[in-house]
């Protein structure tokens, strides 16, 4: 994954107006959306790749690989339990677990500000595609960086979300994240709705 370093980002900030010092993404929460289950890594690498850029931004990250909650660990041990009891046909089991796992990580859709996906149409991804659609029903902004490019994302898609929000790789989010926070004339697309949270 390419990533932009703190120099480049300095370069960005300079490139953008700074005559109200905007952060308007500031105290946001962010929830990071992906494959889980069908992913070697769980899904851990490019969510803790991209973390601790947003929060130089002073951005709230709400991670489903390290959940801030006491319910629902979704972890390689958690995994390999409900394989085992699809194995052995425990769907009742298999069901209970899940139920409250996706409640859980729907409700951190509905807390979130906006949401970033990393989408890899190679593998299934059931749960992401639903985070996607409420995240859209609630016309939160919906940032995918896609594997393959664009030119990869389904057709579908174009017709739900402003294709602005796709992205070709992890830099040209992070650009368009950092005219958001900082750029003095964004387009809100009528999805960005920046609160201030000192009001709260």
């Amino acid at each position: 994954m390419t990533l932009i370093t703190k120099k480049q980002l300095d370069i960005i900030r300079s490139t953008v107006s700074t005559v109200n010092h905007n952060e308007r993404l500031k105290g946001s929460r962010v929830y990071l959306c992906g494959a889980m289950d069908r992913v070697p890594d769980g899904g851990i690498q490019w969510r803790e790749s991209i973390t601790p850029w947003l929060h130089d931004f002073g951005i709230k990250v709400i991670d489903p690989c390290n959940k801030p909650i006491d319910i629902c660990v979704e972890d390689a041990e958690n995994r390999e339990l409900r394989r085992q009891w699809k194995e052995q046909l425990r769907y009742n089991e298999l069901a209970k677990e899940m139920k409250l796992l996706r409640s859980v990580d729907l409700r951190f859709v509905d807390v979130s500000d906006f949401i970033i996906v990393y989408l890899d149409t190679k593998v299934h991804a059931c749960g992401t595609y639903e985070e996607i659609f409420l995240a859209n029903r609630q016309k939160k902004p919906v940032l995918i960086v896609i594997e393959g490019g664009i030119k990869n994302m389904p057709d579908w898609m174009f017709g739900v979300l402003p294709y602005q929000h796709f992205f070709n790789n992890w830099d040209e989010l992070k650009i368009y994240i950092s005219h958001i926070h900082f750029d003095d004339n964004v387009e809100h697309l009528k999805r960005w709705f920046f609160l201030d949270y000192e009001k709260l």
